[in-house]
């Protein structure tokens, strides 16, 4: 479905552009109409990581006139895999400022706009009104829901993209045109089912795939060329190095874009989403200790004073990385399918950790609901584990 402009071309090109831009306007469907547009759009990228680098430099690099970045956080080595966008020397910046400084080296003609704040219900519908066109590039599924809540309240449509390991998708969501995230989403996954990026990893050259695909489909709703992906979901697999197309019709009971829409405003997406479990909540609330509390019980231990057995729940590829001294492994899909529950020991105390306390929290869940009463987590994990105990040992 071919659609109009989104955006008025601007009044000229100066000759500079003219030359940067010479192998675009050359293009009979994009030519100097569709190059003044670009010129005049005001383009918003929600994060400046995995997906939000090649966006940025792409869309940079096309002209786009204006360049919004949303970016609250600061740049970290583990970053540099995937997020091309920074460098080794921005280690420690914030990433806004290292993705500003990218941009207009790549192009000097274009306006940058930082908006250094985590995206929230209170400044979204501000931020988004200032610009034409949004760039999803986050990876938790509480700011995705709030990037399209508040896109279409506004009836502005969004670019989306979302990439783990191996697997990427994108689409275009219009609600004037076609469906909305809430019509392929309608509730958001249990929590600690999916995996983030951080959990499971991503291959870092998928985010060029995906960001270039939405670079692409930027510059055709911005332009009013071609069909872009509304009402359709792309995905890509690079293993089998494929690339399949599924129709997504809107939802005449969505939630937020149907007939009778029961969401009219804004509302707590961590409460909507969650980060845990009602049950991994509930498990955790007196049963948490910290990595200190932790190094304690294995110094005693060790001296012979207390026994327990320290149960690590990560991934195998994660424990190789770095594990704490004196734990064993035991993926959490064995603790959610129960197969590992009549092997455990009923005579000594479990204490399980991950990386973070999300997993952990959710095995404890499944032990306490089993009839360990006394078993326990580390809230933080391994994280707190290296920069507290052993900060030599890597992280990731």
């Amino acid at each position: 479905m071919s659609l109009p402009p989104l955006v008025a071309p601007a009044d000229s090109l100066t000759v500079e552009e003219v030359k940067r831009y010479s192998r675009h306007l050359i293009i009979p469907d994009v030519g100097m109409a569709g190059q003044k547009r670009l010129k005049n759009a005001k383009v918003l990228c929600v994060g400046a990581g995995g997906l939000g680098s090649p966006a940025l430099m792409y869309l940079a690099a096309a002209g786009v006139g204006t360049l919004g970045i949303v970016e609250f956080d600061t740049v970290d080595e583990s970053n540099l895999q995937r997020q091309i966008i920074h460098g080794q020397s921005d280690v420690g910046r914030s990433k806004a400022e290292s993705a500003r400084d990218s941009v207009k080296e790549i192009n000097p003609y274009v306006t940058v706009n930082l908006h250094e704040v985590r995206l929230d219900s209170s400044n979204v519908m501000d931020l988004f009104s200032q610009y034409d066109l949004i760039v999803d590039g986050t990876d938790n599924f509480a700011t995705r829901y709030l990037v399209n809540d508040a896109a279409v309240l506004l009836g502005k449509p969004y670019i989306w993209g979302s990439i783990y390991r191996f697997e990427g998708q994108a689409s275009v969501f219009w609600e004037e045109y076609g469906p909305c995230y809430r019509c392929l989403y309608p509730e958001p996954p249990p929590p600690g089912m999916v995996p983030s990026c951080a959990e499971g990893g991503v291959l870092g050259v998928l985010c060029a795939s995906i960001g270039s695909i939405q670079v692409t489909e930027a510059i055709k709703v911005l332009t009013g060329i071609g069909e872009p992906l509304v009402g359709r979901l792309m995905i890509y697999d690079g293993l089998e190095m494929n690339y399949r197309r599924v129709n997504i019709r809107k939802d005449p009971n969505c939630a937020l874009c149907g007939t009778n829409p029961t969401v009219t405003e804004l509302i707590d997406y961590d409460a909507f989403c969650g980060a845990i479990s009602e049950e991994a909540a509930d498990a955790a609330a007196d049963s948490t200790i910290s990595v200190k509390d932790l190094k304690v019980m294995l110094d005693e231990r060790a001296a012979g004073e207390r026994d327990f057995m320290l149960i690590d729940v990560r991934e195998p590829a994660e424990y190789e990385i770095v594990d704490i001294p004196g734990s064993v492994l035991i993926p959490k899909g064995q603790f959610l399918d129960g197969s590992v529950l009549p092997t455990l020991p009923q005579d000594k105390q479990i204490v399980l950790h991950c990386k973070s306390g999300v997993r952990s929290a959710e095995c404890l869940a499944v032990l306490k609901a089993a009839g360990f009463a006394n078993a326990i987590h580390v809230g933080v994990g391994v994280v707190a584990w290296v920069n507290q105990i052993e900060p030599d040992r890597p992280n990731y």
